[in-house]
C-alpha cells in the first residue's frame, strides 16, 4: 500500500527546513510505503534552495513548482492529481496537526469512507495553541456561512489535514475550480453532492502564528467563493 502526502508551499524560507526535518523523523517510523509531493506555489524567496538542502533525507519525494503564485487550492490540486498513492493526504507545511495523526484519518478510509477530514470543531478535538481570538472567531463565522451556503453538518472545513481514497481524490480534484483558500469548502460541497461518505475526525491542533491568510482580503474572497461554488457546479449531477 502506497500513501501519498501532498504539501503546498509558498514563501516558506523561515520554516521549510524544520518542516522537512519533522517529516523525515516521522518517515523513519512509518510502516507504510510513502511518497512526499511538495508543490511550490511560485515562491519568490529562498524556499526551494533551502528545501533542497534537506530533501535528500527523504527516500521518495517530488518537488513540483507552479510558474506563478496561483493559490493554495491550485497547489494542492496539482499535487493530488500527480499522486500515485492508494490513499492521498494533504497537510499544511506548518504541520499544525502532528503527522502521526494521519492514522486517525486512514482508519475510516480503510473502513470504507471516501473522504476523511481533520477537524478542530468536534468535542474530542484538542486545540493546544489557539489562533488569535479574531482569527478563530472569523473562522467559526466562515464555517457557519459555509454550512448555510455550501455544505451540511461539517464543523470545520478549513483544517489543512485531509485524506482521500485515490479514485475519489482524482474525481474531486478534477472537478475543483477554486484556486484560493476556500477550495476546502468546495471539496466538501462536491463530496456531498456526489453522495460520498465523509468522516470528520477530531485532531490535535497547535497553531502556527505565520499564517498566509490575510484576514480582511482573503476572508471577503472566501465568502464570495461560497456563492461561486454553487454557481460553478450548478450543472453537476448529484450522486
Amino acid at each position: 500500500m502506497l500513501i501519498s502526502f501532498v504539501v503546498p508551499i509558498y514563501n516558506e524560507e523561515k520554516r521549510i527546513r524544520n518542516a522537512i526535518r519533522q517529516i523525515a523523523d516521522f518517515q523513519k517510523g512509518l510502516s507504510y510505503e510513502s511518497e512526499w509531493i511538495f508543490v511550490d506555489d511560485g515562491s519568490t524567496d529562498a524556499t526551494e534552495r533551502l528545501a533542497r538542502q534537506e530533501l535528500s533525507v527523504l527516500p521518495s519525494y517530488r518537488w513540483l513548482r507552479l510558474d506563478s503564485n496561483q493559490g493554495k487550492g491550485r497547489a494542492v490540486q496539482k499535487g493530488v492529481l500527480e499522486a500515485k498513492g492508494d490513499y492521498i493526504f494533504f497537510t499544511d507545511v506548518d504541520l499544525s496537526v502532528p503527522l502521526p495523526e494521519f492514522e486517525n484519518l486512514l482508519k475510516p478510509l480503510k473502513d470504507g469512507y471516501d473522504v476523511a477530514i481533520g477537524s478542530r470543531g468536534l468535542a474530542d478535538s484538542r486545540v493546544l495553541v489557539h489562533q488569535s481570538w479574531v482569527r478563530e472567531t472569523m473562522g467559526k463565522a466562515f464555517n457557519c456561512f459555509a454550512r448555510a451556503l455550501a455544505f451540511r453538518q461539517i464543523r470545520d472545513s478549513q483544517c489543512g489535514f485531509k485524506a482521500f481514497r485515490r479514485h475519489v481524490a482524482r474525481k474531486l480534484f478534477t472537478l475543483q475550480k477554486i484556486n484560493g483558500f476556500s477550495f476546502d469548502a468546495e471539496l466538501i460541497y462536491l463530496a456531498q453532492r456526489l453522495s460520498l461518505r465523509i468522516a470528520e475526525i477530531p485532531v490535535t491542533w497547535v497553531n502556527s502564528k505565520d499564517s498566509k491568510v490575510q484576514m480582511i482580503r482573503d476572508s471577503c474572497q472566501m465568502l464570495m467563493d461560497l456563492f461561486r461554488i454553487r454557481w460553478l457546479h450548478r450543472n453537476l449531477r448529484e450522486g
